[in-house]
């Protein structure tokens, strides 16, 4: 490991996220490939982002505030739950982020294969219960 690896042990998301962008650079246009597939009536919300901008912004605010938490930030929590807010007032319910979520993992883990370990899964899914959670008590 080189001095500028984070260290899986310490902290498996960062690390993982890491990963992710040495295999395949911006997960962005992946991420969405899937959502879009798997929820296609989320697609039109979309239809002004015509570069992708927003969708990039909106991948890479999530990926800081899983970072956020996952460091025991104080941050995540308080910014989702208000994005559930604001994303309600455009027809968005709330289990849609949760939806979200679990298409950012599962693209990740097609993305790293073999390299998705069982300490990398463990520490995505405790990061998302807890974050839920959180995120629910702040409601």
């Amino acid at each position: 490991m080189n001095d500028t690896m984070i260290d899986p042990i310490a902290d498996p998301v960062a690390h993982s996220l890491e990963l992710v962008v040495e295999k395949c650079g911006d997960p962005t246009d992946l991420v969405y490939k899937r959502l879009f597939a798997d929820a296609p009536e989320l697609e039109p919300l979309f239809l002004l982002d015509k570069d992708g901008s927003a969708r990039g912004n909106m991948l890479s605010q999530i990926l800081e505030c899983f970072l956020d938490f996952s460091n025991n930030g104080n941050y995540a929590a308080s910014m989702i739950s208000c994005e559930r807010t604001n994303h309600e007032h455009i027809g968005v319910p709330h289990d849609v982020f949760d939806s979200f979520f679990a298409t950012i993992i599962d693209t990740f883990k097609d993305i790293l294969g073999a390299d998705w370990t069982p300490e990398i899964d463990k520490a995505w899914t405790s990061l998302i219960r807890d974050l839920n959670i959180s995120v629910a008590g702040k409601a």
